[in-house]
């Protein structure tokens, strides 16, 4: 399995992590002009027809150039900003950020209908009753995206519309830093979590495909890492398998929760209107916790995901960027 060292950034902790103001990264006034044309031009079409022109691309090159840094051999994530808030109106902005999403890779589509932008927002439906996570308000538990798919999503793109009136926070925590801690004092357990689980598909089945995938949870995709998992899709899936998790599968969930959970190992914070956050889903784990909502529906938590395959290759350690 991918390991890194206690001073690779990717294996960052609360303590070692750098400092907040630079998860964030403000298009320069040079992207910005650029993005503004072509939002002010795309007017009228389907945002998910736009395409992101050579000019706009030459435009962004240099501020995208670390915020794809971050992404591969960084902390893991950005937070892109354009412009003030407010600057854009709410379909403009969706369409800025749709553009700026294929600056660092290609939209995949999220469901059996071919939906390339998710709205993220409380339905009142319960996943008890086969619903997301993403269309309730409930706490998400740490997890990865698309952890039953067959093709690997690589980043996650969450645009933030309209926050909550309360919870909602984005957590963080990096799976180098989790596999170290496993194996340091979880070795046992460690070596369950390589091994396949039963997941349950959820978002519909193409024909010909199986309800119930097995994949490993910590695993590999050539050097990097490569970590599938939400937990309550694999005990629904070990369930409708008819292959009960065993104690030993239990206590290896339960210890890669609790050193998920630990204050020590994540990082939070609020997404604010118009913040596009981008996080590359193959070793870091996410949560979003729970939220109220404000009563005046246009003013209800609305956040818009994005799923991007990469079109870079890693870029070799001695070229980290900031992240």
């Amino acid at each position: 399995m991918a390991t890194a060292t206690l001073t690779d950034p990717r294996a960052w902790r609360a303590d070692t992590i750098d400092d907040q103001e630079r998860w964030y990264y403000p298009l320069s006034e040079r992207a910005l002009s650029a993005l503004d044309r072509s939002v002010r031009d795309s007017r009228g079409r389907p945002i998910t027809e736009l395409q992101a022109s050579e000019e706009l691309r030459h435009a962004c090159a240099e501020d995208m150039a670390p915020v794809l840094a971050a992404l591969e051999t960084g902390r893991g994530f950005a937070i892109i900003t354009a412009g003030q808030p407010g600057h854009y109106a709410p379909n403009d902005l969706q369409a800025a950020y749709w553009l700026v999403g294929q600056l660092l890779g290609r939209p995949m589509e999220q469901n059996v209908e071919g939906i390339l932008l998710y709205d993220v927002r409380d339905t009142g439906k319960d996943v008890r009753y086969g619903a997301r996570f993403s269309v309730t308000s409930a706490e998400t538990s740490f997890h990865t995206d698309n952890s039953f798919g067959s093709e690997v999503l690589d980043y996650v793109g969450l645009l933030c519309v309209h926050p909550a009136k309360s919870g909602g926070q984005s957590q963080l925590v990096s799976g180098y830093s989790i596999v170290q801690e496993l194996s340091a004092h979880h070795e046992a357990e460690l070596e369950i979590l390589r091994q396949p689980f039963h997941i349950e598909r959820r978002g519909g089945l193409r024909p010909g495909e199986e309800p119930i995938v097995r994949y490993p949870i910590l695993g590999s995709d050539g050097p990097e890492l490569l970590i599938r998992y939400l937990r309550y899709w694999i005990e629904v899936g070990h369930e409708k398998a008819g292959c009960p998790l065993t104690a030993r599968q239990m206590n290896a969930l339960d210890t890669l929760d609790a050193v998920a959970g630990e204050r020590r190992m994540r990082v939070e914070f609020d997404m604010r209107a118009g913040d596009m956050f981008f996080i590359n889903n193959r070793w870091l784990l996410h949560n979003r916790t729970s939220f109220e909502d404000h009563p005046e529906p246009e003013r209800r938590r609305h956040c818009v995901r994005l799923w991007l395959r990469r079109e870079v290759s890693p870029l070799p350690l001695r070229e980290r960027g900031r992240g």
